[in-house]
């Protein structure tokens, strides 16, 4: 089955897209004449600020152009669709935001990410720039919990943008941007669940089936396996699967807080987000952990695809001071 889409050519997609949210966004970004794929913040990069890059490819929206602004990141390196950026555009990034106190490049865990990022790295440290690597690992479903270094980032990325981002924003040295970014990490869990596949704008077919009453818990933001197919349930009883996976992980005691984000993977409406919102809640509540704050919505989707997510994020006095911290980004404003 052919797909439909509001497109022009396939190849172009990616730079009519950034075309229009430069013209949406312009008092919060700009593209880089260097590289064009280089989105950088009008209002954040500063002398003696440590500079946050993120970046991976595009069909993800509002991931991660949508994060770029004063107070969470200072520019976001654009790849093709679900690829990742090649070296040069995250290496501009890093020149462009440079403020003498060193870059963090932060991104999901994907091996072309990378090795590109890597590559950046390499050269920016030709011209003296100081880069640290932390590697967003927040997707439970793609690795068991004794390998957490082999799994994908998700969109738990949003709470770990956020807390990294408010670090470096209050000027923080490097070594404790760097620390607290890999404590919001490893503070962060999440699955997915998805109900049909998207597809790709120069295919227009599916990138993976599901059968028209099937649904899979655990399928990554590509299309990649997850950890079981079954018969569609109700809302409720969906929750309540995903919940499971992330209690059996999150070390919340009694009394101590998280964050939720429930997020649609492209297609899930409003409606349905906070149906599932209903029964997080309701878990969390009979399990005695307390709720700092919800967000619902998009955040990190996968094109058209139907489905969810539900990230948690265990948080202390300090990751919850930096999740606080105020942000005005093109496509998030907080505080």
């Amino acid at each position: 089955m052919t797909t439909k889409k509001i497109i022009n050519q396939p190849t172009d997609i990616v730079e009519e897209m950034l075309e229009g949210v430069l013209f949406a966004h312009s008092d919060r970004l700009r593209q880089l004449p260097e590289n064009t794929r280089s989105i950088i913040s009008t209002d954040g990069p500063r002398k003696g600020k440590v500079g946050l890059v993120i970046g991976g490819g595009s069909g993800h929206e509002p991931s991660f152009l949508g994060f770029v602004g004063k107070g969470l990141a200072d520019a976001a390196a654009i790849g093709n669709i679900f690829a990742s950026p090649p070296p040069d555009p995250i290496y501009q990034c890093a020149k462009a935001v440079d403020g003498g106190a060193g870059i963090l490049f932060m991104y999901g865990n994907y091996a072309g990410d990378v090795m590109n990022f890597d590559m950046a790295a390499e050269l920016a440290a030709m011209d003296d720039i100081e880069v640290r690597t932390v590697l967003t690992t927040d997707d439970i479903a793609s690795a068991p919990l004794g390998q957490r270094a082999k799994r994908r980032g998700v969109a738990g990325n949003f709470f770990i943008f956020k807390v990294a981002g408010a670090a470096c924003d209050q000027m923080w040295p490097l070594d404790e941007c760097e620390r607290v970014a890999r404590k919001a990490n490893d503070h962060t869990f999440t699955i997915g669940v998805a109900l049909a596949p998207c597809s790709l704008p120069h295919t227009l077919k599916h990138n993976f089936e599901l059968g028209e009453t099937e649904m899979e818990i655990g399928m990554g933001i590509h299309g990649e396996p997850g950890i079981s197919r079954g018969q569609v349930k109700s809302a409720d009883a969906i929750a309540d699967d995903m919940m499971d996976h992330l209690l059996s992980e999150l070390p919340a005691a009694k009394g101590e807080k998280v964050a939720v984000l429930v997020n649609s993977l492209g297609s899930t409406t409003l409606m349905e987000l906070y149906v599932l919102t209903r029964r997080v809640h309701q878990r969390l509540r009979a399990a005695g952990i307390d709720i700092y704050q919800t967000w619902v919505g998009n955040y990190c989707t996968s094109l058209e695809m139907a489905g969810a997510s539900i990230s948690l994020m265990h948080l202390d006095e300090e990751l919850t001071r930096l999740l606080e911290h105020p942000c005005n980004c093109a496509m998030f404003r907080s505080g």
